[in-house]
């Protein structure tokens, strides 16, 4: 009885051995593995053998972030034997910073990196997390302090990459490989925000009063331009009427002088004739058409109205 009970101990002893010797990985995480306290291997994704006792899993210190009861963000820092190879996300508290134009803001970041190399994650830094979190917060001191508010607001994606590009680089030592940076909110104090807001009020007035004034030019302009077309339209108009009158008028002195001349008459008195005529008639005034001014010589133009006359009764004949 007792030889069985003893016996049933130290199969039990063996499951346990055998059990704390079987190490099964999830798929995209890995271990490390101490012999003796000494590095002895990576364990990859799937089933690993190692021995009990001698051979432990190297924790490594992991950062989670959790919503607080008040909405706030709370951090907390767990030990893990297991390293997560997958990319991660750290959101950094607000801080506050000095640009060069000497504006305290406060801005927040996100960080999303991934072990490269789990080994020197462990063994090259002693708590990586933390390490990360003051390498951001100095270096987006250092890359704010060399920018005016006004660049800072207008050129994340220049600070974005300038981070992501220092802290790739001071991380690679670690096994860390910094995939991007993003900031959240850059809030600038509550005075600077007013002032900002009353010059982008200022501007957008001054830019509306301008193109109010060059609309009013511009219409003014196009107004001179159609009145001064107008005016040569109407120039053109009369010149080519009175052009078309002069032609008219010489084509109907032509034919008279050429009929004249056929009935073997004088144009000349048929054209002083006309002319006395014309006068006599601006002569007349008033309602009453009576004449107020008759000339000295007016036997002249009675002669002229009886060479007319006979000039009509030759032609006539």
């Amino acid at each position: 009885m007792g030889i069985t009970i003893i016996t049933s101990l130290i199969a039990l002893l063996v499951v346990a051995f055998a059990l704390q010797g079987i190490k099964i990985v999830q798929q995209s995480e890995t271990v490390i593995v101490e012999r003796l306290g000494k590095y002895h291997s990576t364990l990859k994704s799937g089933l690993n053998i190692i021995i009990p006792f001698i051979d432990r899993p190297r924790q490594i210190i992991w950062r989670y972030s959790t919503e607080g009861p008040m909405g706030n963000s709370i951090v907390k820092y767990v030990k893990e034997n297991r390293i997560d190879l997958r990319e991660a996300v750290y959101d950094f508290p607000k801080q506050n910073v000095i640009t060069r134009d000497n504006i305290v803001t406060e801005i927040n970041a996100l960080i999303y990196f991934q072990i490269m190399d789990p080994v020197r994650a462990v063994y090259e830094i002693a708590n990586l997390p933390q390490a990360i979190e003051k390498l951001t917060q100095t270096s987006l001191r250092n890359v704010i302090g060399e920018m005016d508010l006004d660049d800072t607001l207008s050129s994340r994606d220049t600070i974005n990459t300038k981070l992501q590009e220092i802290l790739d680089d001071a991380t690679n030592k670690w096994g860390v490989k910094v995939n991007r940076v993003e900031l959240q909110d850059i809030n600038p104090p509550m005075d600077i925000r007013e002032a900002m807001e009353k010059q982008m009020r200022a501007e957008r007035d001054k830019r509306a009063t301008i193109l109010e004034a060059e609309g009013f030019k511009q219409s003014e302009v196009l107004k001179a331009e159609g009145d001064r077309q107008a005016e040569i339209n109407r120039a053109e108009g009369e010149a080519t009427a009175r052009i078309t009158v002069a032609n008219a008028e010489a084509e109907a002195l032509k034919v008279v002088t050429e009929a004249i001349k056929e009935s073997s008459g004088d144009p000349v008195n048929y054209l002083i004739a006309m002319k006395y005529l014309e006068t006599l008639k601006e002569m007349t005034s008033g309602e009453d058409n009576k004449v107020v001014y008759v000339p000295y010589e007016a036997t002249g133009v009675l002669s002229s109205v009886g060479g007319i006359k006979d000039l009509l009764v030759t032609k006539g004949s």
